[in-house]
This record gives structure tokens, C-alpha cells and sequence, in this order.
């Protein structure tokens, strides 16, 4: 090899080893570009001629083994191929879908009580370029059917709703869809996979903030989407384009919490239906909203769908006193925080109608079945019993 000046021979180190054993952690892929034997090899990759890696917005290997890993916990039970995409949020999931499924002057039909980010990209973005949507009572099947016209594309559901957590019949859902010809799409983010698997249920698409459950740390954002690959494949091409791409270092640590996803999931969801059920006895809350309480309307359904004795990590109480008194509960907690996202592993406070869902005004919220007052408790792996005298403090002080 020919002598090579200093600065050469810095950016041209020797190339770092290949073993040949398999690694127990996942590698991660801190590249945004991949280099080529021959410019034809280029052109064809990225023409999908060729598998392989050309710019890490494009692809990554450490994110696609993220998607794939999530792909194969939702898809374990159905025939189907199930493959997935990875996202740099949930809302980047979330919107990308949508805009895959949509085009202008189409329609979707949305349950009234939809996440507020959701319901914002549907009624401040798409809306601007002629997509248009209904707001229905999902748990009305008729007002569903009603609500189909000739442009809808896509049926749009959440396994649990944020934050009334009630279940979605997703097998009468997607009979639904399948008759109307629309693409039925799930945000199964309140459930994970460690509780329910749309797909096993007909869903077509199934979405998740992956910074919730799946990376179960605080300490990732990411999404997914999972589905059928003839789905995915349009899914990636708009993914590509729009640029929401989930980074490799963020693809490590949510592939990292899969592998102690149930764990947490089994604690999280005990922990809730602990902490519901103390709630709904206390005097001072008016309502309890959590499947795993056999008051809940959705207790026989959750019961049907779900994993044995999971009904998710969260717990929605409405204290008497409205407004304000969520907000005064919210601030005299001790050891629950007010803070932003669920599923980690700290329990977290918000007050409803001034953070997940500030998008939507009294009259919306009334209609998505959502009291101006109700907190949404993220309970995380703490002991329950302090949670609960943590709630019953805060209560006791208003």
C-alpha cells in the first residue's frame, strides 16, 4: 500500500473487525451513511433492487432489528407475515401512517375520546390538505357503520383509550372495516403487546409510542408501526420521504426494554388494578375509570382480549370539585410526579384537560365522555401501597 499523508491516514483507519460470533447485546449502527463496492451497487439499492444500506434515514440495522423485534412480538400468533417500521416518535408514526392511508378528499373515522395528538393532526394538519374525519362513540358499532362513507379509507382505533381506558371491540371493529373495504388501524400504546395483539383480532395496521411501554425507561422516544407487508411497504416509502426516521442509539434502548417487557408490563397492570380499586372506594373521587374494576363497562370485553389479569397500567380518577380540583390534586402529591408520558418506571401524574388532551375544548371532551377534572395516573413499579397513600393524602389535603 502506497504511504499516505497523516490526515489520509486518520479518516482511513484499518476497518474495524467482523466476528464471527453472534453478539448478546444489540450492535447499534451510529452511521448515517453506508459505503458501496461499485456505483451500480448504489443505484440499485436504492432502487430496492439490492437489500442492504445506503443512509441511515432511508434504513438502519439497528433500527429495522427494533421494528422487526416489535413486528414478532404483535404478529406471533397469526399466519400472516407481520414486518415493521420504525419511527422517531409515536406522533411520527402516527402521522406517517395516516398520510399513507389518506390522500385529499378522503375520510376517516376516529373514536370521539382519541389521543389529542391524534385528533390535532386530523383537524389542524390533514384537514388543511382535504382530509376530513368523524368523531364517533366507538363503542357504538352502528353509529361506526353510520359514520362510513364512499372516500373513508381508514378506520382508526386505540386498544385502550387515553385516558378513559376503554377497550375497543376489535373484532366486531374489524368486521366493520373488512365490509366497508378501509384499512383498520390500531394505537395499541396503553396495552403493548404484553396485553393485547390487535392483529390476532383483525387489525391491520398497530401503532405504538414506543417511548411508553416498549422502552419502559423514560429515557427513549420512538415509535412503531407494525402490519402487513404490503401495508408497510407504502408505510416506508412516505417514511423515507417525511424523514421521521428513528435513530440508532434510540433503536438500542427501545430494543433493550422489549426483553423486559412483560416483566413490567405483568407489575404495571397488578399495580394498577391495586391502586383503581382503592381509588374507587375513596369519597372523594367520583369515577374510576380502569377495565381491570368489574364496574367498568368494559370489564367482560378487556377480559375477552386481553392477557390473563392485565388491563393495563393506567388509572383515570376524577375527584369531585372539577377542573380545578384535578389540577390541586395533581400538585399535592409527594411521590407520584406531575410529568409528562406513562409507562416508565415512576408512576406520573397529569391533569386531562391541560395536557393530553388541551386540544379539545369542554364540549369535545364531553363528548369523548372526558370530566374536565380527571387525572390520569401512569402507575409505575413502586409498591402499590405507597401509591395509594400517596393518592389518598393529596385527596385527604383538598
Amino acid at each position: 500500500m502506497p504511504s499516505r499523508g497523516e490526515h489520509t491516514r486518520a479518516v482511513h483507519p484499518p476497518a474495524a473487525p467482523v466476528p464471527g460470533q453472534v453478539p448478546m447485546g444489540l450492535p447499534v449502527y451510529r452511521t448515517a451513511a453506508f459505503s458501496f463496492s461499485s456505483a451500480q451497487e448504489y443505484a440499485d439499492l436504492l432502487n430496492d433492487d439490492l437489500a442492504g444500506y445506503s443512509y441511515s434515514r432511508v434504513d438502519n440495522p439497528t433500527s429495522d432489528a427494533f421494528a422487526q423485534a416489535v413486528a414478532a412480538l404483535e404478529g406471533v400468533n397469526v399466519e400472516d407475515e407481520v414486518v415493521g417500521q420504525a419511527f422517531a416518535s409515536g406522533m411520527a408514526a402516527i402521522s406517517t401512517v395516516l398520510m399513507s392511508l389518506t390522500h385529499a378528499g378522503a375520510h376517516v373515522v376516529v373514536p370521539r375520546e382519541v389521543y389529542g395528538g391524534t385528533y390535532g393532526l386530523l383537524t389542524t394538519v390533514l384537514d388543511r390538505f382535504g382530509v376530513t374525519a368523524s368523531f364517533v362513540d366507538s363503542t357504538d358499532l352502528d353509529a361506526v357503520r353510520a359514520a362510513v362513507r364512499p372516500e373513508t379509507t381508514v378506520l382508526w382505533g386505540e386498544t385502550l383509550a387515553n385516558p378513559t381506558m376503554s377497550v375497543a371491540d376489535l373484532p366486531a371493529l374489524s368486521a366493520i372495516s373488512r365490509e366497508a373495504g378501509l384499512t383498520f388501524v390500531v394505537d395499541s400504546t396503553f396495552a403493548s403487546p404484553a396485553v393485547c395483539r390487535p392483529i390476532e383480532h383483525g387489525v391491520d395496521v398497530v401503532i405504538h409510542s414506543a417511548t411508553k411501554y416498549i422502552g419502559g425507561h423514560s429515557d427513549a422516544t420512538g415509535g412503531v408501526a407494525v402490519g402487513r407487508p404490503e401495508v408497510m411497504a407504502k408505510v416506508r416509502h412516505d417514511r423515507i420521504d417525511l424523514g421521521g426516521m428513528l435513530a440508532p442509539d434510540e433503536a438500542f434502548l427501545l430494543h433493550r426494554g422489549l426483553a423486559t417487557l412483560p416483566l413490567r408490563v405483568d407489575r404495571h397492570c397488578r399495580s394498577a388494578l391495586a391502586v383503581a380499586t382503592a381509588m374507587a372506594e375513596h369519597p372523594r373521587i367520583t369515577r374510576v375509570d380502569h377495565p381491570g374494576l368489574p364496574t367498568h363497562r368494559d370489564h367482560a370485553l378487556a377480559g375477552k382480549l386481553f392477557d390473563a389479569g392485565r388491563y393495563g397500567g393506567v388509572v383515570t380518577v376524577t375527584p369531585e370539585g372539577g377542573r380545578e380540583a384535578g389540577m390541586a390534586l395533581c400538585d399535592r402529591l409527594r411521590l407520584v410526579a406531575v410529568a409528562t408520558s406513562l409507562a416508565g418506571t415512576h408512576s406520573k401524574v397529569s391533569h386531562v384537560a391541560t395536557t393530553t388532551h388541551r386540544q379539545l375544548d369542554d364540549a369535545a371532551l364531553a363528548a369523548a365522555g372526558i370530566d374536565p377534572g380527571a387525572v390520569r395516573i401512569s402507575v409505575g413499579l413502586e409498591d402499590p401501597e405507597d401509591l395509594v397513600a400517596d393518592l389518598e393524602q393529596a385527596l385527604d389535603a383538598l
